[in-house]
């Protein structure tokens, strides 16, 4: 089950967190990945860990020229596309300016359009695809201080529903996964810089607003990606999944 042999799968933000998970997974299962980055270094050094089925390419997704040079240097044409590069933020609406709000809208909406908009000529030529959008629990959940993040992530969503709708019948499913807290090396890097020598407490109190008690695990995000892209989900398209440690139903 969850084989991906014979298929190309292409993950955005892949040198790390989530998205390099879902590279390691994905070739695990069989599929020939192609990692792509905006540091094309840490692209090309994980591609490497990975073997001889991956390989790395910088991309800066907010940019529609550098997003067209790396889709035509993937040959054939991604099967699969998991939208995974994203920043975040830290705001409200009165501490969130006009440079924050545009500057995640590139990345997180304009990013994942681009990348979709670039993978879909490849996947009507193969008569289908699967397209794989990381949003998060802040595109349904009020989230205090997180007002341009949950902004974008709740596009993500509506643009997952929109193609799930447009090219259904083209053979395309797309659907979109939506955690809550998972460790990556992001959460690190904002507590060492925000709370130097209060990371370890810090640390639980963000695992602690899950009820399940912890942060969820890059792995684990990975291994419900394995699913929706697999043939064994294809009676799946239009959905946005929760993997949050109950936050959504408990909390």
């Amino acid at each position: 089950m969850f084989s991906l042999d014979k298929k190309r799968a292409v993950v955005t933000g892949a040198a790390s967190g989530i998205g390099l998970a879902i590279a390691q997974t994905f070739a695990a299962q069989g599929a020939e990945v192609v990692l792509l980055d905006l540091d094309e270094a840490k692209a090309i050094e994980a591609a490497a860990s990975i073997g001889r089925n991956a390989t790395g390419i910088g991309c800066n997704v907010a940019d529609e020229a550098s997003v067209a040079d790396a889709f035509a240097r993937i040959a054939p044409a991604a099967s699969l596309l998991i939208n995974c590069a994203g920043i975040a933020h830290v705001g409200n609406l009165a501490s969130t300016t006009a440079a924050d709000f545009d500057r995640l809208y590139h990345v997180n909406v304009r990013g994942t359009f681009l990348c979709m908009q670039a993978a879909l000529p490849g996947m009507l030529a193969q008569g289908g695809g699967v397209i794989l959008n990381m949003a998060s629990i802040a595109a349904t959940r009020g989230l205090a201080d997180r007002f341009a993040y949950s902004m974008t992530k709740g596009a993500v969503l509506s643009m997952t529903l929109s193609v799930a709708k447009d090219y259904i019948e083209q053979g395309i499913r797309c659907n979109c996964i939506s955690p809550a807290r998972v460790h990556t090396p992001f959460v690190d890097g904002f507590l060492k810089k925000n709370y130097p020598g209060q990371e370890a407490e810090k640390m639980k109190t963000l695992a602690a607003s899950q009820p399940i008690g912890r942060m969820g695990q890059p792995a684990e995000i990975a291994q419900l990606a394995l699913y929706l892209c697999s043939d064994e989900a294809s009676f799946l398209t239009g959905c946005d999944y929760p993997i949050d440690g109950g936050y959504f139903n408990l909390r």
